[in-house]
């Protein structure tokens, strides 16, 4: 069954605590990501009957959650392999952070510049590897459906410190996928289960340090 827009708002606002006035914005994002996806091929094809739930509401969820854990007013937020968007353009959609998105496809990225116009949206689209960009100043790292949780880690070192956090959405297999990294690096982690999908996790790390050799 497919998740609507007007079911998304709801959730929105009644669970996720996001404001009114964000709504159209992401309303706009939805309908040009279906019109641009025939040509561009932004994400699976199987994914857009139930694109609400799937893509929206899936980085959606980090709003609150960030809000609750993260004191910093304003932080930096750096999204690694956006693809298109999800969720670093949401969040930026959300106005929650200044976000930075880094992602090596160009006509993903045309098109979230696009997206970011068009709906008045402030964010920073890097269109390169993330291993090519310099380094600078980070709050909170996050990723979604990218790569294995030890690869983002490889890639998010150069920025991180100590304060900085890393959110990552991820499927079935991230209990593997932590007990792998765990192997090489030491962090503090918290888990929360996905509102989009109930057999998928938020993974919040903190602390994260590589272990000595």
């Amino acid at each position: 069954m497919s998740y609507s827009f007007d079911a998304l708002s709801e959730e929105l606002m009644l669970h996720l605590d996001v404001p009114r006035e964000t709504l159209p914005a992401l309303k706009s994002y939805g309908d040009m990501l279906v019109k641009w996806q025939s040509a561009k091929n932004l994400v699976s094809k199987s994914t857009l009957p139930d694109l609400w739930r799937r893509h929206f509401l899936d980085s959606a969820q980090l709003y609150p959650l960030l809000k609750k854990h993260i004191q910093t007013e304003r932080p930096v937020i750096m999204d690694i392999g956006s693809g298109a968007g999800f969720p670093g353009l949401v969040l930026a959609a959300l106005n929650y952070g200044n976000v930075h998105i880094v992602e090596a496809n160009s006509r993903k990225c045309v098109f979230m510049s696009q997206v970011a116009r068009q709906t008045n949206t402030h964010v920073a689209v890097h269109n390169q590897r993330i291993e090519k960009l310099s380094p600078f100043p980070v709050d909170i790292i996050t990723s979604r459906a990218c790569a294995s949780i030890v690869q983002l880690l490889e890639w998010a070192e150069p920025f991180v410190n100590q304060t900085t956090e890393l959110w990552f959405l991820k499927g079935t297999g991230v209990d593997e996928e932590l007990t792998q990294a765990q192997q090489t690096w030491n962090m503090e982690i918290d888990s929360f289960i996905s509102r989009s999908d109930k057999t998928g996790k938020i993974i919040r790390l903190r602390h994260v340090k590589r272990l000595a050799a």
